[in-house]
């Protein structure tokens, strides 16, 4: 194979920096003649934001709001987004358009019944897992189940050296947490600590996870399946029916999470066919984008509270866009656009 060239070198990297600033939410700041950024909590991932744009034209000031990656309502660890008032235009992401998440409830049920499953025949649970979010997701879940004592006692892996580092910066920011999640920090029960759970950097750690014998659940990134230490435990575990693959997050067409979701008889690891034996368990309540309610729920907030013109439909495939779009449609919303690369929206 041909060499890949870096797009961008380290000291390019190291330029980039130095241009960057940290902007707390809430806080106003001109970034232009005439426009001023303000950021809100999108409650996604640690530090999401909802984006505000507030321009003045023709003596008037216009708000366009951008939800970005916009988090899902009372889900654990972080808050629900902020609302934003005012909006003239919003922008929004449409992932989940056409679906409905499962109330966390069923997921815990789900969980509960998987991990039972999985330790009575002494296999492991490998769950490939995007380590911003999802990852502390899943540990938190786990957490919860243990202190209700609705598990068994069960080894659990966090196996990805950025996953440990992002954890770290979880502790540090109780200030993004909803009140559930800083009760438990006030009372020292940290969902990011409990007995039998460890995080795993060293490399020879990692490969010594393989060989071990028993149950176990062993969180690893990346969360598509196309790098990382991931692929190792996969390699060694995906023909062994004792095991499961808990699928928590979006598979993207073409990658190798998304064909262990379509259960193909055989995957390709490391450039090898492998037989698929073990059991694939895919679980979407996990997802930290809104869904089709909380979705049309935020654009009615808007649409209650200034005098929105128009929605743009961004960020999701187009048939998530197209039933989205018909479901604003039928809730009074009259102007909703599905852009293409390369169109204008005036405003």
């Amino acid at each position: 194979m041909e060499p890949v060239e870096p797009l961008y070198e380290p000291e390019e990297v190291v330029r980039v920096l130095e241009r960057m600033i940290s902007v707390p939410y809430g806080r106003t700041l001109p970034i232009a003649d005439g426009v001023k950024l303000t950021f809100h909590d999108a409650g996604h991932v640690l530090g999401s934001a909802i984006t505000v744009l507030d321009v003045e034209d023709e003596g008037k000031t216009k708000r366009i709001v951008f939800t970005g990656d916009i988090g899902r309502t009372h889900i654990p660890i972080l808050r629900d987004p902020e609302s934003v008032d005012g909006a003239l235009v919003l922008v929004s992401e449409s992932t989940y358009g056409d679906r409905l998440h499962p109330p966390i409830e069923a997921m815990d049920e789900a969980m509960v019944d998987l991990i039972k499953r999985v330790h009575a025949r002494g296999g492991k649970m490998i769950i490939p897992s995007f380590a911003l979010e999802r990852a502390q997701e899943v540990v938190f879940a786990i957490s919860r189940l243990r202190n209700k004592k609705l598990i068994p006692d069960i080894p659990v892996y966090v196996d990805s050296p950025l996953t440990v580092k992002i954890t770290d910066i979880f502790k540090l920011h109780p200030e993004c947490y909803d009140e559930e999640t800083r009760g438990l920090i006030a009372s020292k029960d940290s969902p990011f600590e409990f007995a039998h759970l460890r995080y795993v950097s060293e490399v020879e750690d990692s490969k010594r996870l393989d060989r071990d014998t028993g149950a176990s659940i062993i969180i690893s990134a990346s969360g598509m399946c196309e790098a990382g230490r991931v692929l190792h435990h996969l390699k060694a575990g995906i023909e062994d029916p004792k095991n499961a693959v808990v699928i928590v997050g979006f598979q993207a067409p073409h990658t190798l999470g998304r064909r262990i979701v379509e259960r193909r008889q055989r995957v390709k690891i490391f450039g090898v066919e492998r037989d698929l034996r073990a059991e694939v368990v895919v679980m979407n309540g996990f997802s930290a984008h809104a869904d089709q309610k909380d979705l049309i729920a935020y654009a009615e907030h808007t649409k209650a509270t200034g005098p929105l013109s128009q929605v743009v439909l961004v960020h999701g495939d187009p048939p998530a866009q197209r039933v989205l779009k018909d479901k604003l449609a039928e809730r009074g919303f009259g102007k909703v656009a599905i852009p293409a690369p390369g169109d204008t929206i005036d405003v």
